[in-house]
């Protein structure tokens, strides 16, 4: 196996004897940074966990797994690919991007319409390209970031080098219930139910990933909180989509009611965000002690940021990405070619997403319970300091990995999943929010 896929397989306390064969397809995801290597590693543990799964479910020998590059590069552009009804999906909002401060760079996250306000409110600024940059232009990096932080939004100071800090890829921590006994099936998650707590796109990808390979997987969100469609007929693919209120009677109930059945439970909000309902780790094993409990937050469970709100592009700029993929690889204003740079794709997202699905199928080949923490930024920690390059060869073309399929929001143009050499989800993604919430 190579370096950069036994580390992950390693991180996951998969067995060193098994490995993974891939099929190159050129420099796929260039960058300064070993992106190509880090994205097929996280695809090609995924399918190894499934296929270590399965054999396990059907007491057979665990079969070869191969991983074309060229699907691994088109599904980490996923979301680039789509075409809804001939219409690219959309990009990062106007207010999204990098800034020059009085002493550097930030980078504000302002896709969302609640962010876009709070960043525009934090700042005393009109929705206004030129008044924000005018605005940013005389302040400190670091004070629009906790500015804009105490306000809600989203804004991160630039750093100039690599974050020091040296993350664990996955914190496995098991329970001392045993889950159900899986019987043989068709597909490695065939029968298994989780509720997916998650948004945006690593999240997502992950349960995406669990029901491409046959889960019953059920979004939860609250009506309060839309998701971008375009973003949700991506990730939505194979899944079904219910809006529940925790804060009220019914919502409870019928939460409750879901959780009796479910043999994973996925979440993606920042540390504590879900304890107000009865969501923490703590009450869900309480409750369930069976469970598989699977946390992605953006910057991990400990430290000073645990609790703040982050996403890929926030955590490429504080964690020293930005400045590593900056044209000069210093990504400071006080240069020529400072400015910040960005990985050919959402990488920390779509890879931690197909690791944290790789990490769910490893805790169901197990007897017990599991909690399963991942973080964007321990994702970022790989690629800095863990990550070695290895010689690309070969050609890439994206078309036979895409494919079309009708859908509530119109023809979807997509990526396939990486996992097999064809296929495609069971079925599209279902309207935000439309289906009943209850288990097939």
């Amino acid at each position: 196996m190579d370096p950069v896929t036994a580390h992950a397989w390693a991180a996951l306390g998969g067995r060193p004897d098994l490995t993974v064969d891939y099929t190159s397809a050129g420099d796929v995801l260039s960058a300064r940074l070993p992106v190509r290597d880090l994205a097929r590693a996280t695809v090609g543990v995924c399918a190894l966990a499934a296929a270590e799964l399965k054999a396990a479910r059907d007491h057979t020998p665990i079969p070869p797994v191969t991983v074309h590059e060229a699907a691994v590069a088109t599904a980490f552009t996923s979301e680039r690919h789509l075409r809804v009804d001939g219409r690219p999906g959309g990009g990062f909002a106007p207010l999204s991007g990098f800034w020059r401060t009085a002493d550097g760079w930030v980078r504000t996250h302002a896709n969302y319409p609640h962010h876009k306000e709070r960043l525009l409110g934090a700042l005393g600024v009109a929705d206004d390209r030129a008044a924000l940059a005018d605005e940013l232009a005389t302040r400190r990096a670091v004070e629009v970031q906790e500015t804009v932080y105490a306000a809600g939004g989203l804004a991160v100071a630039v750093a100039t080098g690599p974050d020091p800090t040296r993350r664990p890829l996955v914190d496995d921590r098991p329970t001392p219930a045993a889950k159900r006994v899986l019987p043989p099936a068709a597909r490695a998650a065939d029968g298994v139910r989780v509720l997916d707590l998650t948004r945006v796109i690593a999240g997502p990808v992950a349960t995406r990933t669990l029901a491409f390979l046959g889960a019953d997987v059920l979004r939860v969100d609250p009506p309060h909180l839309p998701e971008d469609p375009d973003i949700h007929a991506d990730t939505g693919m194979g899944k079904r989509s219910t809006l529940l209120d925790l804060a009220t009677r019914h919502g409870r109930r019928a939460f409750d009611d879901l959780l009796d059945h479910a043999d994973v439970v996925v979440t993606g909000y920042r540390p504590g965000a879900l304890d107000r309902h009865g969501v923490s780790p703590e009450a869900l094993h309480a409750r369930r002690p069976d469970l598989v409990i699977a946390r992605l937050t953006a910057w991990g469970h400990t430290g000073d940021w645990a609790d703040r709100r982050g996403f890929d592009s926030l955590v490429q700029a504080a964690t020293g990405i930005a400045a590593a993929e900056s044209a000069d690889g210093l990504g400071r204003a006080d240069g020529p070619g400072g400015t910040p740079g960005v990985l050919p794709a959402q990488a920390l997202d779509h890879g931690t997403g197909y690791l944290l699905a790789a990490a769910v199928l490893r805790a169901l080949t197990e007897p017990l319970g599991r909690r399963l923490d991942l973080s964007l930024a321990a994702t970022a920690s790989w690629l800095l300091h863990d990550a070695e390059p290895s010689p690309a060869r070969g050609a890439y073309d994206p078309d036979p990995w895409l494919v079309e399929t009708p859908s509530p929001y119109g023809v979807l143009r997509h990526a396939r999943p990486p996992l097999v050499h064809g296929g495609t989800w069971d079925h599209p993604p279902t309207a935000w929010g439309a289906d009943e919430p209850r288990w097939r």
